[in-house]
Parts: structure tokens; sequence; C-alpha cells
């Protein structure tokens, strides 16, 4: 049986269980988890719905947004 194409929107559980990690926890329980891919890309999925949509991202895509982060960029997001 041959695996299911990954993709954007596709369900997280099928990327496995293993993996995820929670870099944005807010300690409240719902957290924006992560998962490296092969090829750089990142999968992000809400932990309180771990079977819902998964967002991947391609490695420029994924460092676009950290390196945004870090600069402030998306700051008024937060007002």
């Amino acid at each position: 049986m041959q695996a299911e194409p990954i993709r954007n929107g596709m369900r997280a559980a099928s990327l496995g269980d293993d993996g995820w990690r929670k870099p944005w926890s807010d300690n409240g329980g719902s957290c924006l988890e992560a998962k490296k891919l092969p090829g750089g890309r990142i999968a992000l999925r809400q932990s309180t719905d771990p079977d819902g949509p998964a967002l991947i991202l391609e490695p420029d895509e994924i460092r676009a947004f950290v390196e945004g982060a870090k600069a402030g960029r998306a700051d008024d997001l937060l007002t």
C-alpha cells in the first residue's frame, strides 16, 4: 500500500505520531506543534486537534516565518 502524498490540508495524523514537538507552547494546552519532514519541509498542526489538517511549509517558507517573527515583523498581530 502506497503512503498518502504529503500535501497541505492532509490529516496531520497521517504523518504519524513521532517527531511532533511544541516549540511555541503557551503551557495552556493549546499549542502549535511542528514536525520535520523529508526535504526540509515542516508540518504544523493544532495540538488540540492532532487528527485535523496539517499546514505543510517549504524550507524557505518556514525560514521566512521564523526570521520574520524574530525580527518583530508580525508583532502587530498580537495587539
